[in-house]
């Protein structure tokens, strides 16, 4: 059997932030305890035993279980094979952090932190309903490092209409003192019936953004951080194995209330209501994908990459020639694809117009 990577989602928070519309509630222990026992009893059933590299605990917001209950979650991870667990990240908000949480995170195998800063800027904060400052990260950061946590990843929304790009640029150069191994940027999206879309904030528009997206890649690469993924910055090896699962099409598992997975040519969405999935009642959605769809999604998915896919091993693995299957030969001749080295790619200048390119091939 293959080897697989696990996405656990905890879908409770302390508090809300007003642009995220992943599935989340606040917190109740009596509720969590609940929560993990379904957990295990969806993992009981449905992991079928394969060896484990990867594994990714995100939210809503992990660290805001309770000891008692945080150390719940790593037994049940231990129902998983995993001799040979290569990373195993574990998402934490600032505020959460302290000696404590650490202690169980290191006992317990983690070797990746993903915190959510997101900014420093007063007012962004206060639109996104987080409270911290830079002293108090820098100083959760350096306790972490006390800890033994070598591999740190910090989470950068940029994109408010009241922002400028000397305003981005000094938000990132504070991310950029605490010296993460990597830095997710994120252009901000507001989503329906967030409080953000409620309350009618408007971001900046396009040109703006694109403006503001290439400013930061430039900055990152010039402060030494390998641009490998659309969004995604890291210093070299410090690549997020686990997302790479996601970017080059591999099998993954999914547990946890709104987890996705994808296994045996099957796309599947868990259910988005918490009294369901006390039931056991995990499955929202089931997509049974063709070969063109498993192709489609080797394409889309493999593009986000800046290194894009080797195009001999995409021929090998679904027996097909690329350029007859897919409009590839135009998009080589006007300048959006590249093709070096045997790997197929975007023009690192054309990524702001990922999406329309893939339009063009899809």
């Amino acid at each position: 059997m293959e080897s697989k990577g696990v996405y656990i989602h905890i879908p409770f928070c302390k508090s809300i932030c007003s642009y995220c519309d992943f599935c989340k509630m606040f917190y109740y222990e009596k509720w969590a305890k609940e929560y993990l026992e379904s957990l295990k009893h969806e993992i009981e059933d449905l992991y079928n035993g394969e060896d484990i590299e990867t594994i990714y605990i995100g939210g809503g917001t992990p660290s805001s279980l309770s000891s008692e209950n945080l150390k719940a979650l790593f037994e049940i991870i231990h129902l998983f094979r995993i001799e040979n667990l290569k990373e195993c990240t574990f998402e934490c908000n600032i505020n959460d952090v302290n000696e404590e949480v650490l202690r169980i995170l290191k006992h317990n195998r983690v070797n990746r932190l993903s915190i959510g800063i997101q900014s420093f800027h007063e007012e962004k904060l206060r639109q996104m309903n987080r409270r911290h400052n830079y002293q108090d990260v820098k100083e959760k950061i350096e306790l972490c490092r006390r800890y033994g946590f070598s591999n740190i990843n910090i989470d950068f929304i940029y994109g408010f209409d009241f922002e400028n790009k000397k305003e981005i640029k000094e938000d990132l150069q504070q991310i950029l003192s605490l010296n993460p191994e990597h830095i997710s940027t994120y252009s901000l999206m507001i989503e329906k019936n967030t409080p953000l879309y409620l309350k009618h904030v408007d971001k900046m528009n396009e040109d703006e953004e694109a403006e503001a997206y290439k400013m930061i890649c430039k900055l990152l690469k010039k402060q030494g951080y390998f641009h490998y993924e659309i969004s995604n910055f890291s210093k070299k090896g410090y690549e997020s194995l686990h997302n790479l699962r996601y970017w080059k099409n591999l099998e993954y598992y999914g547990f946890g209330l709104s987890a996705s997975g994808y296994l045996d040519k099957v796309r599947y969405t868990n259910t988005y209501s918490l009294t369901k999935y006390l039931k056991n009642d995990y499955r929202k959605e089931t997509e049974f994908l063709t070969q063109k769809d498993i192709m489609d999604n080797h394409l889309m998915l493999g593009f986000r990459l800046l290194k894009g896919f080797n195009v001999k091993e995409f021929e090998e693995l679904y027996q097909v020639n690329l350029k007859k299957t897919y409009p590839i030969q135009p998009l080589l001749k006007n300048g959006d694809l590249i093709l070096k080295k045997g790997n197929i790619f975007i023009n690192p200048d054309k990524l702001y117009i990922m999406n329309e390119i893939l339009l063009k091939m899809i």
